[in-house]
């Protein structure tokens, strides 16, 4: 007997402790270590021990403990630097660092859900890797989705390390190429018993899906857009220096010698130049120093756009919002985007009058912010319309664009990503980001305050960047949107053919 065969007979504490290590070591399949392998093998070891929890006197409990167990890992690790958030301001928060538990405990309720479903219709063969995989993508897309929804480290990102393999969110999106991944290293769980025939058709369907992505990078066009110029301006500031007053004065001259800085050799004088989110520091259209400051900067026919806090004044208090100013040459009235997807308990505090009861307030400096309400299309002057996304924004599939609203040419993704670390958190940010880029078919401009910053064409192909914690700026010409491919077009519509095709073909094997 093979030592898989022999997983799902392990029992008690041995079959937790082995699912939250198969959960953990599958971590390292998403960024930065992008090793596949890993992450799916960690699918077949799940599905061999959902076989033993099958033949226990109560396979439902079972199997969700397990599903549990094994997602708690895999959110542990792959999300550690969530505690990074807490280590801040060590004064306020960091006796709040057991709380970094949470999210990863709570999320891991929907691989509970999956598996606790999947045990419901399990049966032997083939038929129970397709049920396993419908339930485990269908709970990445809950995950995505419910109580502001967290779709970070889909299982579709672990293909991080192959751009001709990421082509594939060009056609299904995050989500259905998330299923296609649970699905081949589900299928890996019958070589246990030395039966190959669906992991080699599936092996074969990801060699054509690497076929098309590798034929879609050679030869589709990225011209660029004449005439435009990005600058990414990576002041490098400190999380816990932003917002220090008397260091202020000392960042926004950080901020206006990098923008002015001259161009490299052989690059264009920048048309736009974008700061990172929050990049001042302080409500930037309230400080008429900082404004006659800008109007200068865009004398002589360039844009900034950045991101600064937004406040209203009126008689009801004061409204704060996370936004994103389009100044336009010459520093005239801007354009405004107020972010619509806020970040719990850093932009704002859930139930907040029960938890500021208990202590437990919101990590960023100052008050929560309001809510913006959709994706907008900016007017960029000589560079085609754009949306804005600020950070975490990017992160949600077929949700970066209005389909009410005229298709952007490009998007601007504004980010603090000093928040999340210094290794792994912006790096999987980064390659989200990507992620979108390739859906969408539309180039990313990201300015990141301490990294990563980069021009992202439409085939998720990285023009230039800036890496983490360095201080400079990115030069880099706009490339041209290519036509919406079907993700845009369709969006979810093709996830939802590949689950009902699943379930489909599990239920035909399951009659013979």
């Amino acid at each position: 007997m093979s030592t898989r065969s022999r997983i799902g007979e392990l029992t008690g504490w041995r079959a937790v402790l082995f699912a939250f290590a198969a959960g953990a070591v599958s971590a390292t399949g998403f960024a930065p270590l992008e090793f596949f392998p890993a992450l799916l093998l960690g699918y077949a070891a799940l599905v061999l021990l959902l076989d033993g929890a099958a033949a226990t006197p109560r396979p439902l409990r079972r199997a969700a403990v397990l599903g549990w167990t094994f997602y708690f890992g895999q959110f542990l690790t792959g999300w550690h630097w969530i505690a990074y958030s807490f280590l801040i301001y060590p004064d306020a928060n960091l006796w709040e660092l057991p709380l970094a538990l949470l999210l990863p405990a709570g999320v891991a309720l929907f691989g509970a859900l999956a598996c606790g479903l999947a045990a419901l219709f399990w049966r032997e063969g083939a038929g129970r890797i397709f049920i396993f995989a419908c339930m485990a993508a269908l709970s990445e897309w809950l995950r995505g989705h419910l109580f502001t929804g967290f779709p970070w480290n889909l299982s579709g990102y672990g293909w991080g390390a192959s751009l001709a393999l990421m082509q594939s969110a060009s056609l299904m999106g995050a989500y259905g190429l998330s299923f296609l991944t649970i699905l081949l290293g589900a299928s890996l769980a019958l070589l246990a018993r030395a039966r190959w025939r669906l992991p080699a058709a599936l092996f074969l369907l990801f060699a054509l899906l690497w076929g098309y992505g590798a034929y879609r990078t050679a030869t589709t066009p990225t011209p660029d857009v004449p005439g435009v110029s990005i600058r990414l301006v990576q002041p490098d500031i400190p999380q816990a220096e932003k917002y220090v007053r008397a260091l202020m004065p000392r960042n926004w001259q950080r901020l206006m010698a990098l923008s002015l800085q001259p161009p490299a050799k052989g690059q264009k004088a920048p048309s736009h130049i974008v700061w990172p989110e929050a990049a001042t520091g302080f409500a930037v259209a309230r400080s008429s120093g900082a404004l006659d400051q800008i109007a200068l900067l865009t004398a002589r026919g360039q844009s900034l756009i950045t991101g600064s806090d937004r406040v209203i004044r009126d008689g009801e208090g004061i409204t704060a919002y996370n936004s994103l100013y389009l100044f336009r040459p010459g520093g005239g009235l801007p354009l405004t985007y107020d972010k619509f997807h806020l970040v719990p308990f850093g932009e704002y505090v859930p139930a907040a009058d029960i938890l500021n009861h208990l202590g437990i307030s919101q990590l960023t400096v100052g008050s929560s912010f309001a809510r913006g309400d959709h994706p907008h299309v900016l007017d960029a002057g000589i560079a085609p319309p754009m949306t804005p996304l600020i950070c975490y924004e990017v992160i949600f599939p077929h949700a970066v664009i209005d389909p009410k609203e005229p298709r952007p040419g490009w998007l601007v993704n504004i980010t603090d990503d000093s928040w999340f670390g210094p290794w792994a958190g912006p790096r999987q940010h980064f390659l989200i980001a990507r992620f979108r880029a390739i859906e969408e078919g539309l180039p990313i401009a990201r300015a990141a305050n301490t990294g990563i910053s980069a021009m992202i064409d439409p085939l998720g192909r990285v023009r230039a960047r800036l890496d983490l914690n360095r201080m400079g700026v990115v030069d880099a010409a706009l490339p041209v949107a290519l036509a919406p491919p079907p993700y845009a077009r369709f969006g979810d519509l093709i996830f939802l053919l590949l689950m009902v095709t699943g379930a489909f073909i599990s239920c035909m094997l399951g009659r013979k």
